[in-house]
């Protein structure tokens, strides 16, 4: 039987790995941004950062893939059925997903899209409670979003966040790439429990990056390298992919969902502090503070076990 302290460590664990995985994303914020600049994207080309974004996910799926090889595991060796799972996988979750998401943010402001695609983790908490019996909805669920969905609110608060106005090509198609996220990462859930989640998670960004890429060339994109600098960002893009993406499908694969999904909030705070960052802008401002304390006590919220309730789990870790 796991102890209570035994039981507190391993969430203390998950809590620190999920935490450095919304970190990992947070970071890409500010790399795309300079990504963008380094390749040359205009603003309005669509294409072309759908070919970036495509590059980037076939690297790295083929970095974990090489990385598993390494390991001695097959990567190859699947069922057709497990073939057809993981391209399932890698066009909605990967590919869908971020055309859907670029779609979006071509049409609606940053601010909106952020506050739009934290609805993930709602999406997220409420597909676990219909199809998990060990994940139902819960009081500390619903403050604890509640509280790191302001937190994202208010990091992102200006005169922006008063427009109200909801555009379904911008706002919309932002919310449907969240849903699509949500739900594929569910599914995702499911089949990291018959394939290793590092093949899993390898082949399903390789084939959703083949899928963008070809997208985006086919629509009239285009992608120069320009010198050693468009290498160096690509490939920490590509690293920090493969490394989160292969983290939070384990992550997936061992807990409940809702224990999980709420450390997303803290990707928006960790993108918009580190942005600040690394593009010289300040960071001394009262919202940043405010809405990481919301975010993490909305963390800690969503996982607080009432004692009538660790009884349980001590009785499930037998």
């Amino acid at each position: 039987m796991k102890t209570d302290e035994s039981l507190f460590t391993q969430k203390k664990f998950v809590w620190a790995c999920a935490t450095f995985c919304c970190l990992l994303w947070g970071s890409a914020y500010p790399a795309i941004k300079n990504g963008y600049e380094i390749f040359q994207i205009a603003a309005g080309d669509l294409p072309g950062k759908i070919i970036f974004a495509g590059y980037r996910f076939i690297i790295a799926g083929g970095l974990l893939l090489l990385f598993a090889f390494l390991q001695g595991k097959s990567i190859a060796r699947l069922s057709r059925h497990q073939y057809s799972q993981l391209a399932l996988l890698g066009g909605t979750q990967t590919a869908l997903q971020y055309i859907f998401f670029y779609i979006g943010l071509a049409y609606t402001t940053g601010v909106k899209g952020s506050i739009m695609n934290a609805t993930g983790t709602f999406f997220s908490v409420l597909l676990a409670h219909f199809i998990y019996k060990n994940d139902r909805l819960s009081f500390n669920k619903v403050v604890g979003c509640a509280l790191g969905f302001s937190g994202v609110m208010v990091v992102n608060f200006n005169g922006q966040l008063m427009d109200f106005s909801f555009s379904w090509l911008g706002d919309g198609f932002v919310v449907l790439a969240a849903f699509i996220l949500s739900a594929s990462s569910l599914y995702g859930k499911r089949i990291s429990q018959t394939i290793d989640p590092t093949i899993m998670t390898g082949w399903q960004l390789a084939l959703g990056g083949v899928v963008l890429t070809f997208g985006g060339y086919l629509t009239g994109g285009t992608l120069a390298f320009h010198g050693w600098q468009s290498v160096a960002i690509l490939g920490y893009l590509a690293l920090l992919s493969s490394a989160a993406f292969a983290l939070w499908s384990l992550l997936l694969k061992y807990n409940r969902v809702g224990m999980v999904v709420p450390f997303n909030f803290l990707i928006p705070v960790s993108g918009v502090l580190l942005s600040a960052m690394f593009l010289q802008e300040s960071i001394l401002e009262w919202r940043y503070a405010i809405a990481l304390v919301l975010v993490c006590l909305g963390i800690w919220w969503v996982n607080v076990v009432r004692q009538e309730k660790r009884k349980s789990l001590l009785k499930e870790g037998c």
